[in-house]
């Protein structure tokens, strides 16, 4: 099983951003020396005090010069902010700094009122759909350079490697990111962190409506990656007890808290009591928001929910109370799963 991480760069408690900075450097040398395959940084705005990455091209430059050989990308950037060119253009730059190891992430969301209007970024779009449709294929046709030749945008280039260039992705969480990306022949990855309840369906909806690419980025067969909540623990109730941070920031979520981050004595406090452990063998319909086990329980849940929608791949995301036990979370899941550098 090929596996991933995706990191939020959680600002530590009484800390700054230059500390969750200096934990995603961290993390992602540690996932390169675990094994990890990728390692993905993400795009949130207006609430740096709780999630410090704002900025994911800034992170990835900095991270191509602390790192060697793990992919690198965005997860994502949002599409909907910026002009394709540009985007192409940061892209091109990164594959320059690293040359053939960057994913470009794509994908859409809007945020609050006022942070929207701060990007100047139209909330409400006639046909969004037809919209983000419209700037993936710019961003790909411009990293690959494939506009025709009459096209205004034929002459513009890019900086780039010799070994790139940047690997697009579509990044979603429903059947209308899936079939979008089905549509243009690009590979797929399912935010399950985000909404488990529509991975079956969009995951299934990529693979009945998939074509082959005519994009010079594109792929010939379907190719996807599933991005779950998941944190392993010595034992499934050690677990347990470190998802109650999660299902606590979920809670809070729900309740207009967005963002925020309790340690795991306040989670416990909040939930009253620790969560149940996950179960070993999940219902068939089942796709918990968060999933948490020892080292053997985790290796056999993810198994079930990669085959359940024949996943290529899969990004771990987790909500842990600090950044020791991340990384000590990711150092079980590789042993567990067996990958190896």
């Amino acid at each position: 099983m090929e596996l991933s991480v995706v990191d939020l760069s959680p600002v530590p408690a009484d800390g700054t951003a230059t500390e969750a900075y200096a934990n995603t450097v961290d993390r992602a040398k540690h996932a390169e020396s675990l094994g990890y395959d990728r390692f993905w940084v993400a795009e949130h705005h207006g609430i740096p005090s709780v999630l410090a990455g704002t900025t994911p091209e800034v992170l990835l430059g900095h991270l191509a010069a602390e790192t060697d050989d793990i992919r690198l990308g965005s997860g994502a950037v949002l599409l909907n902010h910026y002009q394709p060119f540009k985007v192409a253009e940061i892209f091109g730059s990164l594959d320059g700094l690293a040359p053939g190891r960057i994913d470009a992430g794509l994908g859409r969301a809007n945020g609050s009122p006022a942070v929207d209007s701060a990007l100047g970024t139209e909330r409400y779009v006639e046909d969004p759909d037809a919209d983000h449709r419209e700037k993936l294929e710019a961003v790909v046709s411009h990293l690959y350079d494939d506009f025709p030749a009459d096209h205004a945008y034929a002459d513009l280039e890019i900086p780039r490697s010799d070994d790139g260039p940047a690997e697009p992705w579509v990044l979603g969480s429903s059947p209308s990111s899936a079939a979008l990306a089905a549509e243009l022949g690009l590979p797929y990855c399912f935010a399950a962190f985000i909404r488990p309840q529509f991975a079956a369906d969009s995951l299934d909806t990529y693979h009945e409506r998939f074509e082959p690419s005519a994009l010079a980025g594109g792929v010939d067969e379907p190719r996807t990656m599933v991005a779950l909540n998941a944190i392993a623990g010595e034992t499934d109730e050690d677990a347990a007890r470190l998802r109650a941070v999660a299902e606590a920031s979920f809670q809070r979520m729900a309740r207009g808290r967005v963002g925020t981050r309790p340690g795991v004595e306040e989670a416990v406090a909040e939930l009253g009591g620790v969560p149940e452990p996950t179960p070993e063998t999940l219902d068939e319909d089942a796709w918990p928001r968060a999933i948490s086990g020892g080292p053997d329980t985790i290796a056999g849940l993810l198994d079930q929910l990669a085959d359940r929608v024949d996943a290529d791949e899969l990004m771990i995301q987790h909500v842990a109370p600090d950044h020791e036990t991340a990384k000590r979370s990711h150092e079980r899941i590789a042993d567990a799963v067996g990958i190896t550098r």
